[in-house]
């Protein structure tokens, strides 16, 4: 397949559109979107994503479609760890729900101005000195190992990108003011004109943005070095990502090894730079000055050794006895939750199923082991509240009706946290020869 200025063009044109088409649609009226909304969407832009791939295949240009491929499942998974960080900024901003669709778009749309500039940069850099493989190589090496040993305090980490540089000084040298205003950027107040929390929340996903771009460039041009597919693997991981995230909000934090897969797909794809590298070696001090004879992955491997490390994490992530205390501790709370909001009129029946739900999430709670409580459970106070608040509602209606409600008699009546190690959980020799039953 060639790539002429007019493929550029025609590409761009589509991307743009795509774009224009989510903000009129979706973003431009503020609202939460519904769960099958998010996966209607998310499932149509992955398939746009696929399909762009089979263009390759239908020129007969086998190569560039694995090396496509390769790259968009890279930048996905990346981008994927991104929404890590955006779900902290939006938290740490407290932004309203209604409001979260429009900072997404803002982020993707900056992501891919600035992704774009690297690559260009990139290719520019390549072009006139193809020894800049080893420091591609070596800096994903760094990323690699910076994000194994951030695993388990990449929340904290992230949380810093809430305060950064950027939003530092924009709020040294702009009038900010202290409420939202709808989704506006700029208000006033007492006949001030200020800017709003939301141009900071913007500030500091376009400063994350910036980062990314850094980590993730390096990355596929690793696999590929068409600027081509790497601009166009980039932009089709992006689109789709604020549907994404109302998607998988809940399960992103489920995949607790998700930073082990990354680092050792990083550190594959860094390997495997050096070893390009080392194939078109100029440098006088190694081998001579001379080509290198080494084995190189082939992207078809590449590709295979991506997606069986992404699989091996999802899978160690969901069945692993954190992953899976983790499900419980998610759970209890959310059916919880949804318990305590139940309408007066609700039947007997619907009101009998959310709380079975709720006493068997609450149970499997109970069983974690005591190492996963102080790890897991965030804003215990809060958590606490929300499990007992729901039980306590329980129990009157179960007191009201004259029927027993064991679980929620246990809990009510429990001193202190919900799941204080002194009270509830199972020690690690415990949970291994018996489990909780109601």
């Amino acid at each position: 397949m060639e790539i002429t200025g007019v493929t550029w063009g025609i590409t761009i044109a589509v991307i743009i559109g795509l774009i224009l088409f989510d903000y009129f649609f979706h973003v431009r009226k503020a609202h939460i979107p519904t769960l099958k909304e998010a996966a209607l969407w998310s499932a149509i832009y992955v398939g746009i994503a696929l399909a762009f791939g089979l263009v390759f295949f239908a020129f007969g240009d086998t190569d560039h479609a694995i090396e496509y491929y390769a790259g968009f499942i890279t930048e996905k998974a990346l981008s994927v760890d991104n929404l890590f960080v955006f779900m902290i900024i939006l938290t740490s901003f407290n932004v309203p729900r209604q409001y979260q669709q429009k900072v997404l778009l803002f982020g993707i749309a900056f992501a891919l101005i600035s992704r774009t500039i690297f690559i260009l940069a990139g290719a520019a850099i390549l072009e006139v000195w193809t020894d800049a493989f080893y420091i591609f190589g070596i800096f994903l090496l760094i990323l690699a190992g910076q994000q194994l040993k951030s695993e388990f305090s990449s929340a904290d980490e992230a949380g810093s990108e809430a305060d950064n540089f950027m939003v530092r000084f924009a709020r040294k040298i702009l009038p900010v003011s202290e409420q939202y205003d709808g989704d506006k950027l700029i208000t006033k107040v007492d006949g001030k004109r200020l800017v709003t929390p939301m141009l900071l929340v913007m500030v500091a996903i376009g400063a994350t943005d910036i980062i990314f771009a850094i980590d993730s460039i390096p990355a596929i041009y690793g696999l590929t070095q068409e600027p081509y597919i790497v601009f166009t693997a980039n932009a089709f991981a992006l689109l789709g990502l604020r549907q994404l995230y109302f998607l998988i909000d809940g399960l992103l934090d489920r995949l607790v090894y998700l930073g082990y897969g990354l680092a050792a797909i990083l550190g594959f794809i860094g390997v495997k730079l050096m070893l390009h590298a080392l194939s078109q070696n100029n440098l006088p001090f190694i081998y001579d000055g001379q080509d290198v004879p080494v084995a190189e992955p082939s992207t078809g491997m590449s590709l295979l050794v991506i997606i069986g490390i992404l699989i091996l994490t999802i899978v160690w992530s969901l069945a692993s006895p954190r992953g899976k205390a983790l499900r419980a501790l998610q759970n209890a709370e959310k059916f919880a939750h949804r318990y305590s909001q139940l309408a007066e009129d609700t039947s007997v029946e619907e009101r009998k199923e959310a709380a079975e739900k709720m006493d068997y999430w609450t149970q499997q709670a109970e069983a974690t082991e005591h190492r996963y409580l102080e790890e897991l459970i965030k804003h215990k106070d809060q958590w606490s509240a929300i499990i007992r608040i729901a039980h306590e509602t329980r129990l009157e209606d179960a007191n009201h009706r004259g029927i027993p409600a064991v679980t929620s008699q246990k809990i009510v009546t429990t001193d202190g946290p919900v799941l204080a190690p002194d009270t509830n959980g199972k020690s690690s020799e415990e949970s291994k020869g018996s489990n909780l039953n109601d």
